[in-house]
């Protein structure tokens, strides 16, 4: 991989600043401060609000707790997406801090998935890092690494810790010379207009003729609409980790510097903003 720490770095430190407010209709004892918090792009929200939760817990009755859940203006947030990506999506052009509301009651259940422990998370994310590697190395890096190099990767997300990740990360970032690339990418894009949940298919970073494919290709080929001009103009905008990366930037570039920890690429289509 070619290794351009700084952008590792930058991508693993992304904080958005968000306040939780209790939902009205919660039943409390007494009035609900909001809560601040700097949250960390690259985590998912049910690893990083205990103390969301915490605080809320104090001013409820007991009886009223049951499984805590998030929602941003009407849209109620899965745990299961990553923090930036769910920002991007759904908040982007909104000003900060992120105004997140929290709900103890009335689970929806068609919408999200339950998370009863930090367990399911770590599931989650470990079958996201695997299908990844089968897309890339046809699964033999993860599968020749033991399960405490599999622990580590997962402690370094949940205990936000840069280098203890990524000295196991790299390898799952690595390929033979000769290759020049992955063999697939590991990409999503979800688009904020659509109920489909995201987009996913094969593709190769080479051309056949053996130049890089850049995210242009990658999206004329998966989503025209996303880059296509309506009346001279562009109508959306493609954003990673809250940036609008150049079309040209070769997309085996960005899988190596701009995924998640779960190893996709996530790819967030929105409307771009007419003020």
């Amino acid at each position: 991989m070619t290794d351009d720490k700084d952008v590792l770095r930058d991508v693993w430190f992304g904080r958005i600043p968000t306040c939780f407010t209790l939902y009205q209709d919660e039943i409390t004892e007494r009035e609900a401060e909001p809560y601040y918090l700097l949250l960390p792009r690259i985590s998912y929200l049910t690893l990083v609000t205990d103390k969301v939760k915490k605080h809320f817990q104090k001013v409820m009755r007991q009886e009223e707790v049951s499984e805590i859940w998030f929602e941003y203006e009407g849209t109620p947030l899965k745990w299961h997406y990553p923090i930036g990506l769910l920002f991007d999506l759904h908040a982007s052009n909104t000003a900060l801090p992120w105004s997140i509301t929290v709900h103890f009651k009335n689970f929806p259940e068609k919408d999200l998935l339950h998370c009863h422990s930090k367990d399911v998370i770590e599931a989650h994310f470990m079958a996201c890092i695997k299908e990844a590697d089968a897309l890339k190395h046809k699964s033999q890096v993860i599968n020749e690494m033991q399960k405490k190099d599999h622990k580590q990767l997962w402690m370094g997300l949940q205990n936000d810790k840069f280098e203890q990740f990524w000295a196991i990360n790299r390898k799952l970032m690595e390929y033979p010379p000769e290759d020049s690339g992955f063999r697939y990418i590991p990409f999503r894009i979800y688009q904020a207009t659509t109920e489909r949940p995201f987009i996913q298919k094969l593709f190769r970073p080479i051309a056949s003729g053996g130049q890089l494919h850049t995210l242009g290709d990658l999206l004329k080929d998966v989503c025209p609409s996303a880059i296509s001009l309506e009346d001279g103009e562009q109508k959306t905008q493609v954003m990673i980790h809250g940036i609008e990366p150049m079309l040209e930037t070769p997309i085996q570039w960005l899988s190596e510097h701009m995924s998640y920890p779960d190893n996709f690429l996530h790819i967030s289509i929105i409307p771009r903003p007419t003020d």
